[in-house]
Formats: C-alpha cells, sequence, structure tokens
C-alpha cells in the first residue's frame, strides 16, 4: 500500500549556538552535554511511512521531538535535511487554543478556525449544526472564548476539525483534557474515522489510548528513532526501557 505520509532521514535542528567572545576563541570553549531539553538537533535522521487508513502512534519522554515531528508533518516548521511529504488535506489538533481568540465567541472561533482549515464560509455554515451537535457546547457557543475551560476548548477544537475536509489528522496529547465521556467519544470518531480510510498520527502519553486505536508506531529518544513497528510491541519495548531505567528503591 503507497504512503500518505512519507519522512526520509529527516534533520532539524535547534539553532542553539552561540557566538563565542574573546576568552573562549582563545582558551576553547566545553562543548555543553546535550540533554533532552536542551540539544543541537531536535530530529535526528527521522524517517517513517505511514499508509491510507491507517493509525500511526508516536510516544518518547518529554522534549524526545514528538511535537516537532507533527510540526514538520504539518509544514509550519522546516527541516534541515531529508524530505517529507504529506498527500492529501491535513488537519492538525497540536496545541490546545492554537487558530483561537480569546475575545472571539465560541461560534465565532469556529468559523476563523474552519477557515485556516480550508473551509469556505458556507461550508462552515453548513457543517455548523453538526459541528455545535459533536461539542456538546449549546448556548455556551455564543460566549467568549476567555469564559471556556480547557476541556471546552478542546471540545471546541476537536468538533471542528473532525467536520474539516481532510484526509490526514495530526492530534498531539490534547485528547487528554476534558472528560473521560467527551474522550471515549473522540476515540469512537477517530477509529471510525479510520475505517473510512483516513490516516491518523498522534502523539500521546496515554499508552493504552494508543495501543487501542494505532496499527503502527514509532518511539523518539534524543530526538532519533529507537523502536518502530507493531504499536503494542513498541509500548511493550519503551515500558520495559523506563522501568529498567527508574531508581531502584531500596527497602
Amino acid at each position: 500500500m503507497s504512503a500518505v505520509v512519507t519522512c526520509e532521514n529527516v534533520w532539524k535542528s535547534y539553532h542553539l549556538h552561540r557566538p563565542m567572545g574573546v576568552k573562549a576563541l582563545m582558551v576553547g570553549r566545553k562543548s555543553p552535554e546535550e540533554t533532552r531539553f536542551s540539544r543541537e538537533w531536535a530530529l535526528n535522521d527521522v524517517s517513517l511511512r505511514v499508509s491510507r487508513g491507517q493509525a500511526f502512534g508516536v510516544i518518547g519522554h518529554n522534549g524526545s521531538g514528538k511535537t516537532t515531528l507533527l510540526s514538520v508533518l504539518l509544514g509550519t516548521v522546516g527541516v534541515d535535511r531529508g524530505r517529507v511529504e504529506v498527500q492529501g488535506r491535513v488537519a492538525s489538533l497540536l496545541e490546545l487554543g492554537a487558530g483561537f481568540h480569546t475575545d472571539l465567541t465560541g461560534r465565532e472561533n469556529a468559523i476563523l478556525l474552519g477557515s485556516i482549515l480550508g473551509m469556505r464560509l458556507e461550508e462552515i455554515r453548513r457543517r455548523f449544526d453538526a459541528i455545535l451537535e459533536f461539542s456538546e457546547l449549546g448556548a455556551a457557543i455564543d460566549n467568549p472564548l476567555r469564559t471556556y475551560s480547557a476541556g471546552m476548548m478542546v471540545r471546541l477544537g476537536f468538533s471542528v476539525i473532525i467536520h474539516s475536509p481532510a484526509d490526514v489528522f495530526l492530534i498531539d496529547e490534547v485528547l487528554a483534557v476534558g472528560d473521560r465521556r467527551f474522550q471515549e467519544k473522540c476515540r469512537d470518531y477517530l477509529r471510525d474515522f479510520k475505517r473510512r480510510n483516513g490516516t491518523l498520527i498522534i502523539v500521546s502519553h496515554n499508552l493504552a489510548e494508543l495501543a487501542g486505536v494505532c496499527d503502527e508506531g514509532i518511539c523518539l529518544e534524543m530526538g532519533r528513532v529507537v523502536d518502530s513497528g507493531d504499536m503494542s510491541a513498541v509500548i511493550s519495548r519503551y515500558t520495559e526501557r523506563v522501568s529498567a531505567a527508574a531508581p531502584k528503591v531500596s527497602a
């Protein structure tokens, strides 16, 4: 099956080089040790392929490069080396409140986000009742966004993107916000989207959720792919590594 999303040997730099002062030029400067929160390469030779109708998970510690990878796939962040190709229309929910304006109402923000996702005004209006029904926001849709909780913003954002004409969904952790019943409703929709041949790429620390939705996936560490394949197997090996690295508590 041909790939809908392709990353080939992708490198993305944080560009953390600092200009050298006179002292450093004379005596040299010690290179600081790289950590997951401070390193030269956000992504280091990353490759992956995701087919149509596939759900693909990305796991790893905080700072491992997961959000950077989704931003590269979305096209909001360029790469220094390598090739990225995404076929079809993409909708993303990468950051809580992204594309929203707090002084606008929920209704106005739905129109704004829909426009950002490439929908025409007539198309948004035609789908608005369905967006509102899925979000379950009721009369709050006409309140300013600044009065919304984090869960309400997720309801609005997710409801808009799933009613956009997208072939690929990129989702980063935001479904961890909100009540459990709405989260399950979202997961049910994503499974149905996949059955309809849609493509999903999901970043989450909820490993059980990823195992239930995703077919395959990767584990990132310091910007590198350290494991890939069947999602459940990748998760199992990841949890084993985390357990082995955890400090032992003496009795």
